[in-house]
């Protein structure tokens, strides 16, 4: 109970962070965390992430049945799942609607991770999944095949999925990407053209680092 109980906050902050820093708007937005291993924790679909309290979440099974809390979950709960089922690694997941990340995949811009150390060093390449219509099956489809190698995956016209070992961690990650991708845009717009990435060798003394 100590553990569930501690993880709704935590939860619940996130979600705040997220809606006070522009990362979703109104009711946009989900965010799961494993409790133990056989239940997660998850928002639940269609109220404002900023506002929720506490026992406003869900507690389901890793199959997405509902063992407590009113409501239905996130209508992306697939997507979380199939990350937990691929993944034993992670024990969060934070899906947000982030501005320049956002318009990165409107604009058929990939984010070049390897252009800025900070980004290659904690999080490592971060592929763009092709659209799929939110809130339906082809959202796990189209994120399957980048599950395994990937700490953070831009959706097309759908923002983004990170994951973490801790929400602390998926939460964070997403903040770095949004201020990179910001970089990554103010780059372009000085120099005329996409930011270039990092030689080779630069490359594996970071990973070296790592």
């Amino acid at each position: 109970m100590m553990e569930e109980t501690r993880a709704r906050m935590e939860l619940v902050a996130v979600c705040k962070k997220l809606a006070e820093r522009g990362l979703i708007a109104a009711t946009d937005g989900n965010v799961s965390c494993r409790v133990g291993r056989e239940s997660l924790l998850v928002t639940p679909g269609g109220k404002p992430k900023g506002r929720l309290e506490p026992l406003d979440l869900l507690l389901l099974d890793l199959h997405g049945e509902v063992l407590a809390g009113l409501g239905k979950p996130s209508s992306e709960i697939r997507m979380h799942l199939e990350v937990y089922r691929c993944r034993a690694d992670v024990a969060a997941v934070v899906h947000a609607h982030p501005l320049m990340l956002t318009a990165l995949t409107l604009a058929g811009i990939p984010f070049e991770a390897k252009a800025l150390p900070e980004v290659w060093l904690t999080i490592g390449p971060v592929p763009t999944a092709p659209y799929a219509t939110p809130c339906t099956a082809e959202v796990p489809e189209a994120i399957a095949p980048f599950l395994e190698k990937h700490q953070a995956i831009l959706l097309e016209r759908h923002g983004s999925l990170t994951v973490g070992k801790s929400l602390d961690e998926a939460y964070l990650r997403l903040e770095k990407l949004e201020h990179a991708a910001q970089i990554l845009f103010f780059a372009n717009l000085l120099g005329k053209a996409p930011p270039s990435p990092l030689p080779n060798e630069a490359l594996a003394k970071l990973e070296q680092l790592g």
